[in-house]
């Protein structure tokens, strides 16, 4: 009996012990020890890889003008040839400017592939003659097989999920409304939002615009527009004209 109690009380010794170290991974319970899923990035798949044109705010091929007080957060850049004129004082911020240099020619190549992979995904949801005002999306593939127009506001909902990946195949022109918006919701990033222009792209007066714009000739943002994304321009301008820009 002595000897029983004696296993007994070192067992129960034991156990406290052990209650007593935290547990592995950081968890301090074993409910916290549950690994969450690690969402992916959905329908559309990964976004395409921007190589060299991930620094880059603005990026054409024949030119940048500003008229204004715009400010710029990342690379400015022009290649093969043109000129950058009108750029504020201090500006662009947080990076350099580009002039047919040898990063602008990288990134205008980056910018080319990147282009390519998102014009060749299979389109899951077609939104032709479709205003993208007052509606809400998930992530996805869109495709407009003529011009998309913004009217409004455009929720783009991630569903918590912060890897949620936009995609927006538009063959010709994108132009938004006067004080228009494109706004993320459940853990969305502007940064996994890409629009691929088979024209050109015109964001309106005051228009509050979000994702990479990957336009296939020039993108102009009209007074007052703000952007949390990317102005990548492959074969004419980028125009802007007392604007916030940065990247996402």
């Amino acid at each position: 009996m002595n000897l029983l109690r004696k296993h007994t009380t070192r067992f129960a010794a034991l156990v406290l012990f052990a209650a007593l170290i935290p547990l592995a991974s950081g968890c301090h319970h074993t409910g916290d020890c549950v690994t969450a899923p690690v969402l992916g990035p959905g329908p559309a798949g990964a976004g395409p890889s921007l190589g060299g044109a991930g620094t880059f705010e603005v990026l054409a091929a024949s030119a940048i003008t500003n008229t204004g007080a715009s400010t710029i957060v990342g690379d400015i850049g022009v290649s093969p040839a043109g000129a950058i004129s009108g750029i504020p004082a201090g500006q662009p911020t947080g990076g350099s400017s580009h002039l047919n240099d040898p990063a602008a020619a990288t990134a205008q190549a980056a910018l080319t592939a990147a282009y390519n992979d998102l014009a060749g995904r299979t389109c899951n949801v077609p939104l032709t003659g479709t205003d993208l005002g007052a509606r809400t999306l998930s992530a996805n593939v869109y495709c407009f097989t003529s011009s998309a127009q913004l009217t409004g506001t455009l929720v783009l909902d991630g569903q918590g999920n912060s890897n949620a990946v936009f995609v927006f195949q538009i063959a010709t022109t994108l132009t938004t409304a006067a004080n228009a918006a494109v706004v993320m919701a459940g853990g969305a990033q502007a940064r996994n939002v890409y629009w691929q222009v088979g024209s050109s792209a015109t964001i309106g007066t005051n228009t509050a615009f979000l994702g990479n714009i990957l336009a296939l000739t020039s993108i102009t943002l009209n007074t007052g527009a703000s952007m949390s994304g990317r102005a990548l321009a492959r074969n004419g301008a980028v125009t802007l004209d007392t604007n916030a820009l940065a990247l996402p």
